[in-house]
Formats: structure tokens, sequence, C-alpha cells
């Protein structure tokens, strides 16, 4: 078989928190002001250009033969600011040349925080989008929509796509914990209704969930029939999760999906390529590189390692 036909073979799928990818401009109805020239951080527009080619290479990296020729079919980002950011890594990165189309959401998050997701029009058809909101529970500022998105896959499947970035775990993680599991509750209820159109719909549900495996919030996605593929993936050179907090390695980032595609998985790992790892000099061994620690900047990728999920069709 030609290596066009084996590729056309298979879909991989990458989720990416992207830390912070802001630009620079002020949203006067955001609180963006932390990543501005001005701030503390002096995000200034090297800096950004340069985290925008960082993401792209990152991306690139997923790929099967890790370049540009051979570039991941799908991308779920989290933490990316606005339109003109997606436009600006779509078009004008190193990412330019891969034909990327995209949407994303416009959430009411205070930060101006959205999530999108980048596909190539080569292996996915755009059928619909929308994105879902989530009402807040009382004393709780608003969080990032859920979105979601359908479309054909060059297999002839409708393939649902659900993109997710739950509330964080800032104010404590018991405090917080009924929040996240208002979103996966809401979400489980946008996957029971396209199951109610659609009895054996193909379903990808990916993000930053802000909690782990086995926490009562992702419980509720396997109750609703979903399989995490993503659990327990590592990376070849020592990562054991997505993100490294106080030396240990964990995942918040997850990606599920339906039996049928699950049945379909070739392989599900984490992205830790050796230029994405820095050293731990607390903790020892290695974590990821991210672009700041709190006003410092570090001149990294992000805090968070990719996912890479290979389906054959």
């Amino acid at each position: 078989m030609g290596l066009s036909l084996l590729l056309l073979s298979f879909f991989t799928f990458v989720e990416l928190n992207c830390e912070n990818l802001f630009d620079t401009r002020h949203d006067s109805l955001k609180n963006d002001t932390e990543f501005l020239p001005t701030s503390a951080h002096h995000w200034t527009p090297y800096r950004y250009w340069r985290k925008l080619n960082r993401i792209g290479q990152e991306i690139v990296s997923c790929g099967m033969l890790d370049t540009l020729a051979v570039m991941p079919d799908m991308v779920a980002l989290t933490e990316v600011e606005n339109d003109s950011v997606l436009v600006d890594l779509t078009r004008r990165s190193l990412l330019r040349q891969a034909g990327y189309e995209y949407v994303m959401t416009d959430s009411p998050d205070e930060r101006g925080i959205d999530v999108a997701l980048l596909w190539s029009p080569f292996a996915f058809r755009l059928i619909n989008h929308h994105s879902i909101r989530i009402v807040p529970p009382k004393g709780f500022r608003p969080t990032r929509d859920i979105l979601y998105v359908s479309g054909e896959v060059i297999s002839g499947d409708t393939l649902h796509v659900f993109v997710v970035h739950a509330p964080s775990r800032s104010g404590g993680e018991r405090a917080t914990r009924p929040y996240r599991q208002r979103v996966t509750a809401r979400l489980a209820e946008a996957v029971d209704s396209v199951r109610r159109t659609s009895l054996h719909a193909r379903i990808l549900v990916a993000g930053d969930f802000n909690d782990y495996s086995g926490d009562a919030s992702l419980k509720t996605l396997l109750d609703h029939g979903l399989t995490e593929i993503s659990q327990g993936a590592k990376g070849t050179h020592g990562a054991k999760g997505t993100y490294r907090w106080h030396g240990r390695w964990d995942s918040l980032d997850h990606i599920f999906c339906c039996e049928a595609w699950a049945s379909r998985l070739a392989t599900c790992r984490i992205n830790d390529a050796p230029f994405l790892l820095e050293e731990d000099t607390k903790y020892g061994g290695m974590k990821p590189r991210r672009n700041y620690q709190g006003p410092k900047y570090l001149d990294g990728f992000s805090d968070h390692l990719p996912l890479v999920a290979v389906f054959r069709l």
C-alpha cells in the first residue's frame, strides 16, 4: 500500500491546552490585562508571535511523520483568547501551510478564554457547530462554553466532537467540584441528545477537565456510555501524564469516545518530545516546558503536554 493510501486509513486527533494563548490587544469587555505589553508579564508582540510558532511546532510534532506534510487531522485547543488568535495561528504562523480550518466559542469567561477545534479540510467536512452555555452555580463566575462540532470524516462517517475546558480548582478542589460536575452533566445531556437523533453516532469528547481519571465529574461521562481512551496514556520520554504538579505526573486532559470509535483506536499517547520538556530542578526528573511561571517569562510552550489519539478508519 502506498504511503498516501496508508495515511488515509488513519485519523489523528490531538488535544492541547495552550497555556494562555492571548493576543497583545486589550479587550474592554474582558479581564485580559495580565497579557498586555504594559503588564507584569510584558506580553509583547515578539513574545506573542514566538508563542504562536511554538504552539505550531508542538502541533506539527504530533503528526504521524512529524512534518508539515503529514499533519494531525484534527486538533482540539483550550486556553485560546479569540478569533484573531486563531487567524494568526492558522494563517500566519508556521502552521499556515497546513490549511487548517477552525471554529471556536465566544464564552462569557471573564478573562476571555475560549476553546477551538482545528481540522484539515482533506480529512473532515464541517456540517454543523454551536456553543453550549453553562449556567454557573450561585456565587461562581461564568466559565467556558462547550464547543460542539459535527462533520463527515473521509470514511463517510459523521463524527460528533465536543471540546471542553472545565472550571479550574482555584479556590479549592472540594469547593469547585460541583461546578465541574455541572459541566460534565450538561455535556452528558448533549451527548444523549446526539444519540437520540442517531443511535450509533460516532462521538469524540476532549479537553482540559481540571479533574483526574476516577474523579466524580469524569465518572458521569463513563455512566453515559463513553470510554476514556486516554486513561493511562504515557509519553516515550518519561511523561506519565499531561501535567506535572509538585513533582507528580497526572492528566487533567482527557479524550473520551463512543464504543465504536474506541474499537478503532490504534494508539493514544502523550507527546513528550524532548523539546517540550525541561529539567525539574526542584523535584527531579522532567516537566513540561511552560511559557510562564507566574510573571516570569520562560520562553517555553505550555504547562500541558498534548494528547495524541490515532484511529483506524
